[in-house]
């Protein structure tokens, strides 16, 4: 989950590093560190806590040099420190390294190590790499590293500079995601495109057990034996202003701003002008779809509660089977788990859906379903990620870069690419006709100015966040196909304002949660006019009870529900099955919010980063 980058060109090194860690930094911000060649020597500068700290320090300095590599870091091994910051040095402290991704034989690599006479000053997992490429090192940077990543087992993504060969970076990568951006006399590395785009568009994505070599003239990419590797350059088409906060406080702020516009491209991409539903890159015939029988969803977090929605639609639309398991679990079900008895059902599909396309856990998953020959779907916003080139078709959101750690765009984006795939495999399977494809189509294509109205005035939402930001425990109900909406509701609060929630089916409210319920306790509740509406109104009466606090989340004109509901966030009359979209938007608000109202780092919550890259 950290971020790493590397330069070797004719550009002051320092600079360029900042800049792209600065982007990098909601991939961790635990502690930041840099080295950089200068005039025959290694020079490192680390420091613990933001890179603001980092920044702070290197602006007092006169380093001077134009190869280096940096490191922004989510502390996996080893608490936050000066001393477990990256780079690690050798011994001699004439090469550096930094790492993305979890050593898991480092305890027995460090043993070893250490009866050679290698001297660690870390306790992380990581220094176990730069003590093998100095055990390895005789005249080529290159070939010591590509010994060294071969005794390794885990996931990583590596830059390592040396002394001895001060105007070349070495990468490499395995699990763990890792690009190397083309530029006129000057060459990149990083774990993501936000990091360079500022300088080129031209990037190779690096695959597992490939090593890069770059100065600032040339690129050259083998495999784990030493061979040379064709490697197809690709064109980053967003542009950077996407990534930068555009005069925002925050980037959540402005990410939950942009997603009519999301829904508008996702419209455009995905819509034609007959109102029929195109996926270019699903790469699964309509033989193949048709004969779908069952899907499994993979997926973790927020994703995870696109993909219960996911379930919803397309059972209710296409009459298939759906299952949605955590990514980080689905490898222990025995269903998968055996010999050849337990291979897939052709007419079986896995989809698996991640923001990043770099999610560890979802990449084990998937890993476990192509060995049982499953066909494999995934649902992603990065464009040429792992994941992508791991499955079989794509479809992607298209929804730009996301760099606040809590998602809310891409979720939306998520949702709204599920409801478009139910509505196409019921109308490939003839379970629907034109007419209520063409109508599906066009409830769905008003999304865009639905959200806008609740974006527009968020008055009402603020003052209940003010209202309530003292208090330390939430409960969000909802029922049907917004009792995911209640889990990412509560997520949103949680991971950025550090507040306890729980989301819950409304019905399950009386199998344990209503213990809870107090005159303290604010239930949170999507009540919005549906099938289930009549069922939310008996829980919230049953809230209201026993003295709890009702915040509901109700369709507009709604004049019943206020008489039982301490405060009301109304949101526009749509079909119940859109609903999920419409309800999502208040409660990210909210979160917002009260974030901000408690003073808390919005885009930067304690402990998590954006991308989780580590199992």
């Amino acid at each position: 989950m950290c971020g790493i980058v590397g330069y070797a060109g004719k550009k002051e090194v320092i600079p360029v590093l900042i800049d792209g860690l600065r982007r990098l930094e909601y991939r961790g911000y635990d502690s930041a560190g840099v080295a950089i060649s200068e005039k025959g020597k290694l020079i490192t500068a680390k420091r613990k806590g933001k890179l603001e700290f980092l920044d702070s320090a290197l602006n007092k300095t006169s380093f001077s040099g134009t190869v280096g590599i940096g490191h922004t870091r989510w502390a996996t091994h080893g608490e936050p420190t000066i001393r477990n910051a990256h780079p690690h040095l050798d011994c001699r402290k004439e090469i550096a390294l930094v790492h993305n991704g979890i050593i898991e034989n480092y305890q027995q690599l460090r043993d070893a190590l250490k009866k050679e006479g290698h001297k660690f000053v870390s306790k992380t997992d990581s220094e176990v790499i730069v003590h093998l490429i100095e055990k390895y090192y005789k005249s080529s940077l290159e070939k010591a590293v590509l010994s060294a990543i071969k005794r390794l087992k885990g996931s990583y993504a590596i830059a390592v500079i040396c002394k001895n060969e001060p105007h070349r970076v070495v990468a490499a990568r395995c699990g763990s995601p890792l690009i190397v951006g083309l530029g006129k006399e000057e060459n990149f590395v990083a774990s993501d495109v936000p990091a360079i785009l500022t300088y080129t568009r031209n990037v190779i994505y690096l695959d597992d057990y490939e090593v890069a070599v770059l100065d600032e003239k040339k690129v050259t990419v083998k495999n784990i034996k030493g061979r040379l590797v064709e490697k197809k350059t690709e064109k980053i088409k967003w542009d950077i202003n996407a990534a930068e906060k555009g005069g925002y406080p925050h980037f959540m702020l402005k990410e939950i701003e942009e997603q009519p516009q999301v829904i508008e491209n996702i419209i455009h991409r995905r819509i034609d002008l007959k109102k029929r539903i195109f996926f270019d890159d699903i790469n699964l015939s309509t033989k193949e779809l048709k004969s779908i029988k069952k899907i499994t969803i993979v997926a973790c977090g927020s994703a995870w509660h696109a993909g219960l929605i996911g379930k919803y639609l397309i059972e209710k639309y296409a009459g298939v089977s759906v299952e949605v398991d955590f990514s980080s679990e689905y490898r222990y079900r025995s269903r998968i788990a055996g010999g050849r008895a337990c291979l897939a059902d052709k007419r079986e599909l896995l989809i698996a859906v991640s923001q990043s396309g770099e999610t560890a856990d979802t990449l084990a998953a998937m890993k476990l379903a192509r060995h049982k020959r499953i066909k494999i779907l995934s649902i992603c916003n990065v464009v040429g990620s792992t994941i992508v080139r791991e499955s079989d078709g794509v479809i992607y959101t298209h929804a730009g870069p996301e760099i606040g750690v809590a998602s809310t765009k891409a979720y939306l984006a998520q949702v709204s690419i599920f409801y478009l795939l139910a509505v196409h495999l019921a109308f490939i399977k003839r379970i629907i006709g034109r007419n209520t494809e063409r109508r599906l189509v066009g409830e769905f294509m008003e999304m865009p100015a639905l959200v806008q109205k609740i974006i527009k005035d968020t008055s009402l939402i603020e003052k209940c966040a003010e209202k309530y930001k003292g208090v330390n425990s939430f409960l969000y109900l909802g029922r049907n196909i917004n009792y995911p909406t209640a889990l990412e509701g509560a997520l949103k609060l949680k991971e950025i304002s550090y507040i306890h929630a729980e989301g819950c089916g409304a019905g399950e409210m009386k199998h344990g949660p209503i213990a809870l319920v107090d005159e303290k306790l604010p239930s949170v509740c999507i009540a919005v006019k549906c099938d289930v509406y009549e069922k939310m109104m008996s829980n919230i009466q049953e809230i209201k009870a026993r003295s709890g606090i009702v915040i509901s989340v109700a369709t507009e004109r709604d004049r019943e529900i206020a008489k039982y509901s301490d405060m009301v966030i109304y949101v526009p009359k749509v079909n119940e099955d859109l609903s999920c979209i419409i309800t999502v938007v208040p409660l990210q608000i909210l979160a917002y919010y009260m974030a901000v109202k408690r003073g808390c780092d919005v885009d930067k919550p304690r402990n998590l980063a954006k991308s989780v890259t580590v199992e």
